[in-house]
């Protein structure tokens, strides 16, 4: 019975390249209702995706789900895909 050597730690745990929030390169700015740019940042099953997917900084999150939570109380996003 022989033990495997280990991968050295630094090719075993490689931090991902973080990148930039879509709203501070381009200085775009979000507005419930364009709900084309919306749905953007939305899944599938019409939830808010999170940070790690759609790829915006906390502060721009929060502004998403604002302008979603907008566009749904109006009627523009629906709150669940049948």
């Amino acid at each position: 019975m022989t033990r495997e050597a280990r991968k050295p730690k630094q090719q075993q745990f490689r931090k991902k390249k973080k990148r930039p929030c879509v709203f501070c390169i381009d200085q775009k700015e979000l507005d419930y209702k364009d709900i084309s740019y919306v749905k953007r940042f939305m899944t599938d099953r019409g939830k808010i995706a999170p940070r790690r997917m759609s790829g915006c900084c906390a502060l721009h999150q929060r502004m998403v789900a604002k302008a979603v939570k907008r566009a749904r109380q109006i009627g523009l996003a629906p709150y669940v895909v049948d």
